[in-house]
């Protein structure tokens, strides 16, 4: 099996992708440790400051020695040049809010799973011409559910991720679910400004125990 195959099914069994940047490494290693001790396996890394280039790099090399069943690949993608950076420090799949043809290449290219952000049934359209089998629905909370529901058997087989509001509440989880997503992403309602700023791993531990428990309830 592939590394894209073996991500896209982690992904898959998990039924949720946290996603989260910040500044310090070694805190935002300490923020997927936190995770991995409870029971994740594949993490999104945003590209959303300027120290997320070497910040991968670093994590990755402890990720590998310590957490070696851990899948971490990079968010925020938007230029072909930032996805062969990342790829080349060892992002292990690439995650776009948009769809663009070069972070495409790049990702089929090394033949990792893209994962590119849609908003409209013709951006979704674009994304399977260049072979995305997840793509994310973003942002989700502007969207809702009911925009999954309504587009889905347009694009039968097509595997959706709703990002970016995304609730820890069995009611606002289940509701995705049953829209027919595969998973969902989870950003700053898990890995709140608070939980990275004051070190509340602990926190972030008993949170993340409480979306898994939820998502495998809806799934």
């Amino acid at each position: 099996m592939s590394k894209k195959e073996k991500v896209l099914d982690t992904i898959l069994s998990q039924g949720m992708l946290p996603l989260f940047f910040y500044e310090d490494a070694d805190v935002s290693f300490e923020i997927i440790r936190a995770m991995y001790n409870a029971g994740v396996r594949v993490i999104e890394y945003t590209n959303r400051g300027k120290e997320a280039l070497s910040n991968l790099y670093n994590i990755k090399q402890r990720v590998s020695k310590e957490m070696s069943d851990l899948y971490l690949g990079i968010g925020t993608i938007k230029t072909g040049l930032e996805a062969e950076a990342f790829v080349d420090a060892g992002a292990d799949f690439i995650v776009s809010p948009i769809v663009d043809s070069e972070v495409a290449m790049v990702a089929n290219n090394y033949d990792l799973l893209y994962i590119p952000g849609c908003m409209t049934p013709s951006e979704i359209h674009v994304a399977q011409q260049y072979h995305a089998k997840l793509i994310k629905i973003f942002p989700a909370n502007i969207l809702g559910p009911a925009f999954i529901a309504s587009i889905r058997d347009l694009f039968p087989g097509q595997l959706f991720i709703p990002t970016g509001g995304v609730e820890i509440e069995a009611g606002n989880i289940a509701g995705w679910f049953r829209s027919g997503v595969c998973a969902v992403g989870m950003g700053s309602k898990l890995i709140s400004r608070n939980v990275l700023d004051k070190r509340l791993y602990s926190q972030l531990y008993n949170d993340t125990l409480k979306a898994l428990e939820l998502v495998q309830l809806s799934k």
